[in-house]
């Protein structure tokens, strides 16, 4: 069977993986709702949710994969999907975390489910049931993750080689998830530690570890895995200080969830860190008087905004971003990759640190 060109550019790889996700997530949802009709809504928020993202981490997997000399195969590319579903089961539990209202300009689940709750006329508190219903999904999410990696055709030896990277990965991405929860109750203002928090919460399961994920579904040697990391780990820190930079002054448009979001919820970045360090007495005071505060209005955002801004925390946020950038791109034109499969990953510099506000 000739397999179908899957890697002509980044936007015809990002079509076949939502064509994989739909395919599988339909599948196991059918089995959902086989189990009585109360799971319908169940099966249709995540199905909900699987469509849409810009699905980095299966990106990544498989340029990872190429990157090593292997060739196209549909089913390698299926199993790098399963990527996906563990950053939707990071996002619905974020979302309950941060009480976030919103997620792609829509209700978070745990919003969904509580107004399904009042709806429905349920007993008890809406707002409990709704959390709850969040975690089973995100869990159910990260179930849906393992049965793609191992429906997807790969070897039992290929999936003996995957396993070690898909579980530090995971481990990795929950121990970023409580230290950010840790820092947000410590109130720190350490650059260090938010840099921490930033490296493991996102960095490294955005691109790091699907990278490697890749790598060992080849079979790579572990040599190999260094050229890696030294494109994705500071690539990972430059995706996570857009994302914090987007979560302030990003457009509502843009992020899917309301302007100065990061702000209410008290979200302990590196920029905020920064803003600490360098603000005045009187600057200070402010900023700790609004930060974190969860009916902020639109002039509150603007002053806190303004505060950053003044201090220079932003423009050092984008100096950083460009040096971790510029990090990545050598370290890839230093590497044994292949001009074809670099030029792909030379994009995805691009996109993940380029994206609009």
């Amino acid at each position: 069977m000739v397999e179908p060109d899957i890697t002509s550019d980044i936007a015809g790889l990002r079509g076949q993986i939502d064509q994989i996700l739909k395919e599988q997530t339909l599948r196991y949802s059918e089995e959902l709702r086989a189990i009585g009709p109360e799971l319908d809504p169940v099966a249709a928020a995540l199905i909900d949710f699987v469509d849409g993202g810009k699905r980095f981490r299966p990106i990544f997997a498989y340029l990872g994969y190429l990157a090593t000399g292997a060739s196209s195969q549909r089913f390698k590319l299926v199993a790098c999907s399963s990527l996906e579903l563990v950053h939707i089961c990071a996002l619905i539990h974020d979302d309950l975390m941060d009480g976030s209202d919103t997620r792609r300009k829509k209700p978070a689940i745990h919003r969904q489910f509580s107004d399904l709750h009042r709806k429905q006329s349920y007993q008890g508190d809406a707002d409990r049931f709704g959390a709850a219903a969040a975690i089973l999904l995100g869990d159910l999410a990260l179930v849906w993750a393992d049965r793609i990696l191992a429906d997807s055709g790969i070897t039992s030896e290929e999936l003996f080689r995957t396993m070690p990277i898909f579980n530090v990965m995971r481990d990795e991405l929950m121990a970023g998830q409580y230290l950010d929860v840790l820092e947000g109750a410590l109130a720190t203002t350490s650059v260090e530690r938010s840099l921490r928090v930033a490296r493991f919460k996102s960095g490294k399961y955005s691109i790091e570890r699907p990278l490697h994920f890749g790598a060992a579904l080849a079979g790579a040697e572990i040599q190999f895995f260094d050229h890696l990391s030294k494109y994705g780990l500071p690539l990972g820190e430059a995706f996570q200080l857009r994302d914090d930079i987007l979560g302030v002054f990003g457009e509502s448009s843009i992020t899917g969830k309301p302007a100065g979001d990061d702000l209410r919820e008290g979200k302990r970045t590196v920029m905020i860190a920064i803003t600490h360090a360098r603000a005045t007495k009187e600057q200070n005071e402010k900023l700790n008087q609004l930060f974190g505060k969860s009916n902020l209005n639109e002039s509150e955002i603007s002053t806190l905004r303004g505060i950053i801004t003044e201090t220079g925390a932003l423009g050092e946020c984008e100096r950083l971003i460009e040096s971790l950038a510029s990090q990545a791109s050598d370290a890839l034109d230093l590497s044994p990759i292949d001009n074809e499969i670099k030029k792909r990953l030379e994009e995805m510099i691009m996109l993940a640190t380029k994206r609009d506000l």
